[in-house]
């Protein structure tokens, strides 16, 4: 069959294996670090973060869960909760208990990473935020949170 001609009602077919080598393998291990994708990275962050305030607070923080969005959802503004902001764009959200569920952290990770430099700066930035909302839930100042 020449290159330019293709039977009628055979359906154009496009894949990864133009050349007859095989489907690519991943890049990585997926034991390697470098497998993971950013919102994995992100996640361990928070928990990295996370872990001296639990260990610290751990019968004051039972009722609380920590969970992580892409992106704020712009329709739940109307919901009541206590936000950090950055400009207009929420960098997390503390949600009151209700009767159907637990008090809640939310951190917006693409509004976090957008406002951080590097790795380090990202890690600092998740861990201030994380101290705030911890305050904020406990009614606490948050260099108590955060004191040694």
């Amino acid at each position: 069959m020449a290159r330019g001609s293709r039977r009628q009602g055979s359906p154009r077919r496009r894949n990864r294996d133009r050349h007859g080598r095989g489907l690519r393998g991943p890049l990585y291990p997926a034991t390697l670090p470098a497998a993971r994708s950013r919102a994995e990275r992100f996640d361990a962050l928070v928990l990295e973060a996370l872990e001296p305030i639990e260990t610290r607070w751990r019968t004051e923080l039972t009722q609380l869960d920590v969970a992580v969005d892409d992106v704020p959802d712009v329709q739940a503004a109307d919901e009541d909760g206590d936000i950090v902001e950055d400009g207009n764009v929420p960098l997390a959200r503390l949600l009151a208990a209700g009767t159907d569920r637990r008090a809640r952290i939310v951190l917006y990770r693409r509004p976090l990473e957008a406002r951080a430099k590097d790795g380090a700066d990202l890690a600092d930035l998740v861990h201030d935020v994380l101290v705030e909302q911890v305050a904020n839930y406990l009614g606490l100042d948050p260099d108590v949170i955060d004191g040694d």
